[in-house]
């Protein structure tokens, strides 16, 4: 059974969160948007980084769950680049580019999930579960 809308979230916010992607903010679209379940947005802190996120996520994801982008909008030297999965979007930016087209605010209607993924476990390991 192919992987899809929360569960591919969770997959596509784990990768990013193994590269160290910087400031990973996931939003449920369901009700808000007919784009997609679900927006994903990170930044990166230099061109290889965005480059490591972008070829990571994808890798990862296609990797455990046998899933492709079905698009890929933008190019790393733009500092924006999208990885669309159709359930879930992910947006992976630099910070001048995240701040000047403010993302954030035009989902500010949609529902921010919160996840464990900025902090550390007890053991030291960080995590990227969704909670509910």
């Amino acid at each position: 059974m192919a992987i899809e809308g929360e569960e591919l979230a969770k997959a596509c916010v784990k990768a990013a969160v193994d590269i160290q992607a910087e400031n990973i903010r996931v939003w449920d679209m369901r009700g808000v948007s007919n784009l997609t379940d679900f927006m994903i947005v990170c930044s990166g802190s230099s061109i290889p980084h965005l480059r490591a996120v972008i070829r990571d996520v994808a890798g990862m994801v296609e990797k455990e769950h046998k899933v492709k982008p079905v698009n890929s909008e933008g190019k790393v030297d733009s500092k924006w680049v999208v990885l669309d999965y159709i359930d879930v979007m992910v947006h992976v930016m630099d910070d001048e580019m995240r701040e000047f087209y403010g993302l954030e605010e035009l989902w500010a209607e949609a529902k921010e999930m919160e996840w464990e993924g900025t902090g550390q476990s007890a053991g030291g390991q960080r995590k990227s579960n969704f909670t509910h």
